[in-house]
């Protein structure tokens, strides 16, 4: 037994590569914080647009609120240990029949990081479900990093429309959340979501990965935040903690990071997309 999830939880995660559904917040306290979120994105609208949905937890509380939960990064350190990195988050945010989608792919295939063994948390702020477009998964298609197509698809919501070839999509498992719950996956599962069919957003947010200190970047140095514990490596630059929503310096370190996102998931592809 860890100090959050069961031990047929991480039997499940090891199996798998994700286990799911994870009770984090309850639904009143993830209301909250979506209220707190839109409040955000009504008063700072250039916060949410492109690539600046990419790490806003440096800029907006609401959200390093979540990356530093104890609950959440106890199920964490079920899985890797007590010493914990941060390296970023997404917004994944599809607007209510939204046609965008996120093809067949594994996260580790262009972010740079060795070994393998981050593991991303998915947190449901809205209903995730079929209907408005939730993560599904292979179950067990963690063993190996597959060849990846860059497709650059209109619809697809990746940075390159990035997918692998030939899934069998008959042993999909769809990871049906409520606000407040999350699923983790190991950065090597094939996952994907379907268009948001639903007449609310559906609002995942999602933090990628955490991982332990002996992980490095192999394309660009970047930076991460320490979550727990100690990192004796110094394998990445350390970004600190918003105090307020928005802060200039705190801008400034978001975008920073940001580049070097960009400059890491693009390494060798034809083109760019401002996401």
């Amino acid at each position: 037994m860890g100090k959050k999830l069961t031990d047929a939880q991480i039997e499940a995660f090891q199996r798998d590569g994700f286990v799911s559904p994870i009770d984090v917040f309850t639904e009143d306290e993830a209301l909250r914080l979506r209220a707190e979120l839109e409040s955000a994105e009504a008063k700072w609208p250039e916060a949410f647009e492109g690539a600046a949905r990419n790490n806003a937890h440096l800029n907006l509380t609401c959200l390093d609120e979540i990356v530093h939960n104890a609950t959440l990064v106890d199920a964490v350190e079920d899985l890797i240990g007590p010493d914990i990195l941060n390296y970023g988050t997404v917004l994944f945010i599809k607007e209510p029949l939204d046609p965008g989608f996120v093809s067949w792919h594994q996260d580790a295939r262009y972010m740079g990081l060795e070994p393998h063994v981050g593991i991303t948390a998915w947190v449901a702020l809205s209903h995730s479900n079929e209907e408005s477009g939730c993560m599904q998964m292979i179950p067990g298609s963690h063993g190996e990093i597959k060849e990846h197509d860059d497709t650059f698809g209109e619809q697809n919501i990746l940075t390159r429309g990035q997918e692998v070839q030939n899934v069998d999509d008959s042993t999909a498992v769809s990871l049906t959340l409520r606000p407040g719950q999350m699923s983790i996956h190991s950065a090597r599962v094939i996952h994907s979501s379907q268009p948001n069919r639903s007449n609310d957003r559906r609002i995942g947010f999602v933090i990628q990965p955490y991982m332990p200190p002996h992980v490095r970047q192999t394309i660009k140095r970047s930076a991460v935040q320490l979550i727990r514990g100690n990192d004796p490596f110094g394998n990445f630059d350390l970004v600190g903690r918003p105090q307020v929503d928005m802060a200039p310096e705190d801008l400034a370190a978001r975008d920073q990071v940001n580049q070097s996102w960009a400059d890491i998931l693009y390494d060798g592809a034809k083109k760019r997309r401002n996401y």
